[in-house]
């Protein structure tokens, strides 16, 4: 039997049909959007399958018939007619002054120029894009198809930079004007992008751009179904099964676990990630590929500049309107969070329209919640693995004071800058990042309310119940353990119980003591 080639990094349609490489057949989507359509916009996390979207969309309007043999879009057309494309791809610069976005404009509209000619008066980019569109549809006797790859790069990019993302917003938005000054002329357009900018939005005068990014009939247009899943890779997951020295069945609940879990819509399947499915397919080892390709950094300065409780993570709700777009001047970070695909649907409100958001499978949550802890203390990212192995060690010894000193010495380099001014948010991020670390090891309990925080974690032998409170007494918050008999549910427990009160001092910024009973 030959070995099946995975396309990791495939991005071009041709490449991967022609050096044998294996697909998920997307092509049924791929004749529907073009023939029920004009303008389409998606939006999707990273290394999704856009790309790869947009490279098929684009053979099949070149008429490159041959590459979709056995494939279910040869059934459905029979013309095969050749147009122009004009494909631009935007992910491939780092976009740090208003000078770098023109440039790559001004590229490929040299490139196209070349293709279909150059007007003297055509002096400004949206003029010359006019100009092409027109000149590539009388040349070629057939409309244009437009297909833009990463349209929100430039945009993404200035996040926390007001002027950039100003400059960035009219540059485009008179660029992508051309296509509706050119509709006439236009057979097809397409883009993709993470995610979607509301009212900065560049696409304003774009009426006719139909948004499909939430759309129930396209939400595995990109990423792979469970159905696609059983049907393309049974074997592999067979294969995985017998290396990782598992039943077939746990190894399904296992993938299922790490991967699937996306939902574009309400009440739909989950979607799985395709990226980190190919390489474990491949490598035969569960890992976190698709978070290892790099998170970016603006979605932790857009938690911290807007002080945000990481605890509403695991139970944030929101609206249509709020998931739909990003404001640039919004306080509000969830939507960028949502469409880059740390969070999801988890659930739908009918009443009154209110999504249920939750981190979409383990490899995100794990992921994104360790990625989080050097940004809140001063663990490295280098260490952070380290860390948490000590405090799960310390937990499941009985170590109290050990696990204590240890969390006091993540608060020990704390700036005031850092913190001056939310310190009680502060202090529940990284106690939420701490107790959600350790929760993939040993149950962990965490909840906050105004004033005070409390942690249950429970190992084999042992169960913490412990009481945070800040500028109050060590004594004080074991009290109101006490109190409130929050370690009565482990009465008739055989483990010992640890019931603990602690103390934060806004003053020295630290724990300023703890008491154990």
């Amino acid at each position: 039997m030959s070995e099946k080639k995975y396309p990791i990094g495939i991005q071009n349609f041709e490449k991967l049909r022609k050096d044998g490489y294996i697909y998920v057949d997307k092509t049924a989507w791929v004749y529907q959007l073009v023939n029920t359509g004009s303008y389409y916009f998606l939006s999707r996390p990273r290394r999704f399958g856009k790309s790869l979207l947009l490279s098929t969309i684009e053979a099949y309007l070149q008429g490159k018939r041959e590459l979709f043999e056995g494939l279910a879009i040869e059934k459905l057309e029979t013309a095969w007619t050749q147009y122009p494309i004009l494909h631009l791809d935007l992910n491939t610069e780092k976009y740090d002054t208003p000078e770098t976005l023109e440039s790559k404009l001004h590229t490929m509209l040299c490139n196209w120029e070349q293709l279909y000619g150059a007007v003297d008066y055509e002096r400004t980019l949206s003029s010359r894009f006019e100009g092409i569109i027109q000149r590539a549809c009388e040349q070629t006797g057939e409309r244009v198809v437009i297909l833009v790859d990463e349209y929100d790069k430039p945009m993404l990019q200035a996040i926390g930079r007001p002027d950039l993302q100003e400059a960035y917003r009219n540059t485009l938005k008179a660029f992508y004007g051309a296509l509706k000054s050119k509709d006439g002329c236009i057979k097809f357009a397409m883009l993709t992008g993470v995610t979607k900018f509301g009212k900065v939005s560049v696409f304003s005068d774009l009426n006719s751009l139909e948004d499909i990014s939430m759309v129930e009939q396209y939400v595995d247009v990109c990423g792979i179904s469970e159905q696609e899943l059983f049907g393309y890779f049974d074997d592999d997951l067979r294969r995985l099964a017998e290396k990782q020295g598992v039943t077939y069945d746990e190894v399904c609940r296992e993938v299922r676990e790490c991967y699937d879990g996306y939902h574009f819509c309400e009440n739909t399947i989950g979607i799985y990630n395709p990226f980190s499915l190919l390489h474990t397919f491949k490598h035969l080892k569960f890992g976190s590929y698709w978070f290892e390709t790099g998170t970016p950094t603006y979605l932790v300065e857009l938690l911290k500049m807007h002080h945000y409780n990481l605890h509403e993570l695991v139970h944030e709700v929101a609206t249509p309107d709020v998931l739909n777009s990003i404001d640039s001047a919004s306080t509000n970070p969830i939507p960028v969070i949502y469409q880059s695909g740390y969070l999801t649907i988890k659930g739908y409100d009918k009443r009154f329209e209110t999504y249920f958001l939750g981190f979409p499978n383990r490899e995100v949550e794990e992921g994104f919640v360790k990625f989080l802890l050097p940004f809140y203390t001063h663990v490295s990212a280098q260490q952070t693995g380290f860390e948490i192995q000590n405090f799960v060690h310390e937990v499941e010894t009985g170590n109290v004071d050990a696990f204590l000193r240890r969390l006091q010495s993540l608060f020990a380099d704390t700036s005031y800058e850092q913190i001056k001014r939310d310190q009680e948010v502060h202090y529940q991020n990284v106690l939420f990042i701490v107790s959600k670390l350790m929760g993939f090891y040993v149950k962990a309990e965490y909840h906050t309310s105004s004033g005070r925080i409390d942690l249950v974690l429970q190992t084999d032998r042992y169960v913490y119940v412990m009481e945070f409170k800040l500028d109050g007494t060590a004594e004080e918050a074991l009290q109101q353990i006490n109190d409130k008999q929050y370690a009565l549910p482990f009465a008739a427990d055989s483990r010992e119980v640890f019931k603990i009160g602690v103390n934060f001092s806004s003053e020295t910024r630290n724990i300023e003591r703890w008491v154990t009973e």
